[in-house]
């Protein structure tokens, strides 16, 4: 029988590496706010949903995985993306639905993509990377490559018949496949306890005999020490793993959510364990960084973040007789 382990916080940490994790989700932070700035103004079109407050997940799990590993997202993936170190300007730009965009404009904020990077969207279907991930795997496990697929969703996507699928296909292949669930307690508008008859999700892994952790998401030195020992499991054995990382995102689920279906004072008391000052606290409770370094990553952040939009302002739109480049494949001539 396969059991659920419950990983506790984890406080020991390096100065360098604790300073590269909050400058890491500082940027993500600044990034989404800028993003939604932009978004109001117009330059930001279709969807835009955003990562506030669940930064400790990507930037955590991005700590256990090499560049030799493929990444599959939600569309709610600008923070996986900037974790996966995605130029932060290629990113903008690609938002601003421009030809420098890491899917040269055309992928917008819910499809980055970035092939050298081994980053393989962002997904606008709920659970529909899921088979996806599993299928990459097998592909790795054939190809005798030592590398893991890391395919992060959301709890919603735990509702669907796609997430049963991929976890029984890949325990029954033994794929490699890291499953993140990005439990934030809300698929759009509805809440877990009226999607899931059992909502701690931790519980699902070992039905399929799937290897689980619960962690909490808001805890980035956790997630990171959960993270390197669920890829330490599936390199050692083949095997898939399930990483419940249960979270909250502080914005709505998208910028055209009204936000009905909760409590601002739900929100607040959230806020109360934002992963951001949580890490910041605990770096200078041990004297790791001073109130100068802190002022310095956020510095650093800002001309990041305005470097990024300065580029996708000055970024060149596709020409419009290259508008069906890449949708239909060029005509064979007859010989």
């Amino acid at each position: 029988m396969v059991e659920e382990t419950v990983i506790q916080p984890v406080q020991a940490i390096e100065k360098d590496h604790g300073s590269r994790l909050l400058y890491q989700m500082i940027l993500i932070r600044r990034f989404e706010e800028k993003s939604a700035e932009l978004y109001t103004k117009e330059k930001i079109r279709g969807f835009l949903h955003l990562y506030v407050g669940e930064e400790a997940v990507a930037v955590g799990v991005m700590q256990a995985l090499s560049a030799e590993d493929n990444v599959l997202c939600t569309y709610r993936e600008h923070g996986h993306a900037l974790a996966r170190g995605i130029d932060a300007g290629a990113i903008m730009a690609e938002m601003y639905g421009k030809v420098e965009g890491c899917s040269r404009g055309r992928g917008g904020s819910m499809h980055l993509f970035d092939a050298k990077k081994n980053f393989y969207g962002g997904n606008a279907i709920v659970g529909g990377h899921l088979g996806m991930a599993v299928g990459m795997a097998l592909a790795s496990k054939k190809q005798k490559k030592n590398n893991i697929t890391c395919c992060f969703f959301g709890e919603g996507a735990a509702a669907e018949g796609e997430f049963h699928e991929a976890m029984n296909l890949a325990a029954l292949w033994n794929a490699p496949v890291l499953f993140i669930c990005e439990n934030n307690l809300y698929a759009m508008g509805t809440a877990i306890r009226y999607s899931h008859s059992v909502v701690e999700i931790e519980k699902k892994g070992p039905a399929y005999g799937i290897e689980t952790m619960a962690v909490d998401g808001m805890d980035i030195l956790a997630v990171e020490k959960a993270a390197k020992e669920a890829t330490g499991k599936i390199r050692t054995t083949g095997r898939p793993f399930l990483l419940v990382c249960n979270t909250y995102r502080f914005r709505a689920h998208s910028m055209f959510d009204a936000e009905l279906y909760r409590n601002k004072s739900e929100v607040e008391e959230w806020k109360k364990r934002d992963p951001i000052p949580v890490l910041q606290q605990l770096l200078l409770h041990q004297n790791l960084i001073n109130q100068n370094d802190i002022e310095v990553i956020n510095k650093e952040v800002q001309e990041e973040v305005q470097k990024a939009v300065d580029f996708a302002e000055t970024g060149t739109w596709e020409p419009v007789e290259e508008l069906t480049k890449f949708v239909y494949s060029e005509k064979i001539s007859e010989k």
